[in-house]
C-alpha cells in the first residue's frame, strides 16, 4: 500500500518500468517445443533463466504483471546467494548498491541482551549478508536477462491452463493482450510465488504450520546514522507487547517490521494513520527525532509450508511456489535462489546430453530437505519472535528478563541467520566413509568455502560451470605431485567435458582440512560431492559417473 495521493507504483526512490506485451511466434502459427518454460519473472524465475543460459539452454520466461514487485519485500541477500549471482553474471550491480553487514543487536525493554556476529573469515570474498530492496534485485537481474539472447521474456502473459503430454512435455495455455495461445515445453519451472497458479492447476497444495503472529512492514525514508545492522526489539515502548525489526537499506530507506497486537484487526492496522502512528512511536525508541517519509507498507504472517514433492512429472517447483518459510533468518529469497540454481545446472546437464535423466530425480529430495532444515531453524526463531501459545510467551518472556543480567539465556535471542544446506543424504553425495577420514574442512554435501589465494584471487572464481576437482599440495615444502593430478583431471574430463581441475596449496589446504595428495570433487553448485584424504582415481570416476546419472 502507498500513502494517500500516491499511485500504486509512485515511489520515493525507485522508478518502475512498464513492460509491454508483444506478439509471439505462437501467435503466428509456430508450435515449437521449447526446452524450458519458466512461469514467474521474479528473482527466482530470472535467476533460473540466467543459470540455464549459462549452460546454453534457452528458455521462455512468462510473467503475468507488467512491472516488478512493489515494496522492499525480500531485502537480505546472503553470501551463498552472492556466489550464485556471480556465477550467473549478475553480481556486480549488487555489490555496487547493496549494504553489506555481519552484526546485529537484540534488545529487551531497552536493554541490549544479545550481540549477533555472523562468521566471516579473512579468506572470504563476500560478507555474510547484504541489504537491498527487492525492486533493485529484480532490476539488476532483469538487466542481465535483457542482455541474454537465450531468454525469451514475455510480460503480461498469464498461464491459465496446463496439459501434461507424458514423455513429450507440457503444454501451457497463456493469456496475453495479443490473444491466448498454447506454449509447448519439454520442462516447466514454476516460479510463480506463494499463490502459484501452476500449483492450483495441478491440484497441489502446501502443507505445514501457520503461526499466529502477524507483522506489518513499513518502508520509510529518513536520514539516520545507525550502521547497517539487524536490530530486534522485544517489548519496546513503541510497540508494547510485541516485537520490532529494523533494517537499513540503500537510498536512506529503512525497513520497519512490527508485530500486530493480539486481537488487532488487520484492516485497522493497515490504515495509513495507524501505520504512521506506530512507526513514529518505534522511531522514538531508537532516538530518531527528525523527519521521515512513509514509502510503502504491507502485512505478513509467519508460516512453514511446503509441497510433499517439488517435482510433478516435468514440472519443477522453485521458490515460494514450493515452500513458504518465515522471514526470521532471511531464508525465503535465499532458499529460492538455491532452488533455481540447483534445478538449472541439472537441467543444463540433462538437456545438453551430458547427464542421464536420473539426475533430475535428485532435485526434490535435495531442495525439500533444505526446506525442512529451514523449518527446523526458522521455526525456533518464529516461536521466539511470535510465541504461539500463552505457555510459549511465558517461557520467552522469562528468558528475555533473565537475559538482561545473565548470559545463559541470551543465545535464545539468536535469529539463526540462513546458512547453506548440507546435502549429506543426497544420492549425489558419495563415499561417506572417505569423508570420515577428515577431521576438518567442509564435509560431503556442504558448500565449498571460497578462499583468497596467495596471488589475491579467489579459489571458487577459478572454477567453471561444470564439476571441479581440487588436488591439494603442501606448497613449496610439500612433495611434488608430479603428473598425477593432471592424469586424474584428464580421466574426469572424459566424463564431463566441463570439468575443471585445479592444483591448490596453502592457504586453501588448511581451510579444507586437507593434506598433500587430498582430493575434493565439487558439484557445479559448489557443494562437495566427495572427498578423499588421499586421491583415489577409481573412486573419483565412480563418484562423478553417479553424479551424472550414469552407471560407474
Amino acid at each position: 500500500m502507498r500513502p494517500a495521493g500516491k499511485g500504486p507504483l509512485e515511489s520515493l526512490y525507485f522508478r518502475y518500468p512498464i513492460f509491454e506485451a508483444g506478439r509471439t511466434p505462437e501467435h503466428d502459427g509456430r508450435a515449437d517445443r521449447h526446452p524450458v518454460a519458466i512461469v514467474g519473472a521474479g528473482p527466482i524465475g530470472m535467476t533460473a533463466a540466467l543459470a540455464l543460459a549459462s549452460y546454453g539452454v534457452p528458455s521462455v520466461l512468462l510473467e503475468r504483471k507488467n512491472t516488478f514487485n512493489d515494496g522492499s519485500r525480500a531485502i537480505c541477500v546472503a553470501r551463498p546467494s552472492m556466489q550464485i549471482l556471480q556465477r550467473i553474471g549478475a553480481v556486480e550491480p549488487f555489490l555496487a548498491k547493496a549494504l553489506g553487514w555481519r552484526f546485529g543487536q537484540s534488545f529487551y525493554r531497552g536493554h541490549c541482551i544479545y550481540r549477533l556476529e555472523m562468521p566471516h573469515g579473512d579468506h572470504e570474498k563476500y560478507l555474510p549478508m547484504y541489504n537491498l530492496q527487492q525492486q533493485y534485485i529484480e532490476q539488476y537481474l532483469w538487466d542481465a536477462v535483457a542482455r541474454c539472447d537465450l531468454i525469451d521474456a514475455r510480460w503480461q502473459s498469464e498461464v491459465t491452463g496446463l496439459a501434461e503430454e507424458g514423455e513429450d512435455g507440457v503444454t501451457l495455455r497463456v493469456e496475453c493482450p495479443a490473444g491466448a495461445y498454447d506454449l509447448r515445453a519439454a520442462h516447466v519451472l514454476a516460479a510463480d510465488g506463494a499463490r502459484s497458479a501452476l500449483r492450483s492447476l495441478l491440484g497441489l497444495r502446501l502443507k505445514g504450520d501457520n503461526y499466529e503472529g502477524r507483522y506489518a512492514i513499513a518502508d520509510i525514508r529518513m536520514v539516520h546514522d545507525f550502521p547497517t545492522e539487524r536490530r530486534a526489539f522485544f517489548e519496546p515502548a513503541g510497540n508494547p507487547g510485541g516485537t520490532v525489526l529494523i533494517h537499513k537499506q540503500p537510498e536512506d530507506i529503512w525497513r520497519v517490521d512490527y508485530q500486530l497486537r493480539e486481537g488487532e484487526r488487520e484492516d485497522d492496522a493497515m490504515l495509513e494513520a495507524n501505520v504512521r502512528r506506530r512507526v513514529q512511536a518505534i522511531l522514538g525508541d531508537i532516538g530518531h527525532a527528525g523527519g521521515w517519509e512513509l514509502e510503502w507498507w504491507s502485512v505478513y504472517t509467519a508460516n512453514t509450508l511446503c509441497l510433499d514433492d517439488y517435482r510433478h512429472g516435468r514440472v519443477f517447483f522453485i521458490g515460494d511456489s514450493a515452500h513458504i518459510v518465515p522471514i526470521f533468518g532471511v531464508r525465503g529469497l535465499n532458499n529460492g535462489l538455491a532452488d533455481a540454481h540447483n534445478i538449472a545446472w541439472k537441467l543444463g546437464y540433462v538437456l545438453g546430453g551430458h547427464a542421464g535423466p536420473a539426475l533430475l530425480d535428485s532435485y526434490s529430495p535435495e531442495r525439500r530437505g533444505a526446506t525442512l532444515d529451514v523449518f527446523a531453524n526458522a521455526g525456533k526463531s518464529t516461536r521466539f519472535m511470535t510465541p504461539p501459545t500463552r505457555g510459549w510467551k511465558l517461557a520467552r518472556d522469562a528468558a528475555l528478563s533473565l537475559a538482561v543480567r545473565h548470559d545463559f539465556t541470551r543465545a535464545l535471542a539468536n535469529p539463526r541467520q540462513m546458512q547453506p544446506y548440507t546435502y549429506a543424504s543426497s544420492p549425489l553425495t558419495q563415499f561417506p566413509e572417505r569423508d570420515g577420514a577428515f577431521t576438518e574442512g567442509p564435509s560431503i554435501g556442504s558448500a565449498a568455502p571460497n578462499v583468497r589465494l596467495d596471488d589475491g584471487s579467489f579459489l571458487l572464481d577459478r572454477l567453471g560451470e561444470g564439476f571441479s576437482g581440487l588436488w591439494f599440495t603442501g606448497g613449496d615444502s610439500g612433495a611434488d605431485p608430479g603428473d598425477a593430478p593432471q592424469r586424474l583431471f584428464t580421466e574426469l574430463r572424459a566424463l564431463d567435458r566441463r570439468f575443471t581441475g585445479l592444483v591448490v596449496g596453502p592457504p586453501a589446504t588448511a581451510v579444507y582440512g586437507a593434506r598433500p595428495g587430498s582430493f575434493y570433487l565439487l558439484r557445479p553448485d559448489l557443494h562437495v560431492a566427495a572427498r578423499w584424504r588421499t586421491a583415489d582415481a577409481i573412486e573419483s570416476r565412480r563418484a562423478l559417473s553417479t553424479c551424472l546419472g550414469h552407471r560407474p
